[in-house]
């Protein structure tokens, strides 16, 4: 099975608030599922809120770096990707 590209990368992470901001290279949307993976770590999660420019979104779109809250941290590098 063919590696699912990734997408999004985390380029900052707020480790107070548990925050992500993923620069997108696909669509994503509130309720998707996404995995993060960073080397050997990998992690699920569930978008249950997205921010663009400090205002809530319900999706985001290819070249928008979007703030989402994660469960577990996520370093900057880290890849996004759609979980099944």
């Amino acid at each position: 099975m063919a590696e699912a590209k990734p997408i999004g990368e985390v380029v900052h992470w707020y480790d107070k608030i548990g925050v992500a901001v993923i620069k997108l290279a696909g669509a994503l949307k509130v309720g998707d599922k996404i995995k993060v993976r960073r080397g050997e770590t990998e992690f699920e999660d569930s978008v249950d809120s997205m921010q663009l420019n400090h205002q809530a979104i319900e999706s985001g779109k290819k070249g928008q770096e979007v703030a989402v809250k994660l469960s577990q941290q996520a370093k900057e590098g880290a890849a996004i990707y759609a979980a099944e």
